[in-house]
């Protein structure tokens, strides 16, 4: 008993409103830049052409990686301030 008493968990209450997570409205805002839009067009085209490849040994890590380097890159100019 005095363990529990000594070691107590914190509570997180939430106000009425519901929580928001400042993350994904800006990866939302970052996706419509120019530059990361492209970088995603990218990424559709070369999944839609392994897609439609019945033997194919091309994989699209690397148009993934950059798109979601770039939008990381975008996201954490404004994240870090905006968490508690």
């Amino acid at each position: 008993m005095a363990f529990r008493s000594w070691f107590s968990l914190p509570a997180v209450r939430a106000d009425d409103e519901e929580l928001v997570d400042p993350q994904a409205v800006l990866r939302e805002k970052c996706q419509a830049k120019g530059h990361i839009e492209s970088l995603y067009n990218k990424y559709q085209e070369c999944n839609d052409r392994v897609n439609g490849r019945s033997k194919t040994t091309e994989t699209c890590m690397e148009e993934l990686f950059d798109y979601v380097a770039e939008l990381d890159h975008c996201v954490a100019h404004s994240l870090f301030p905006k968490l508690k």
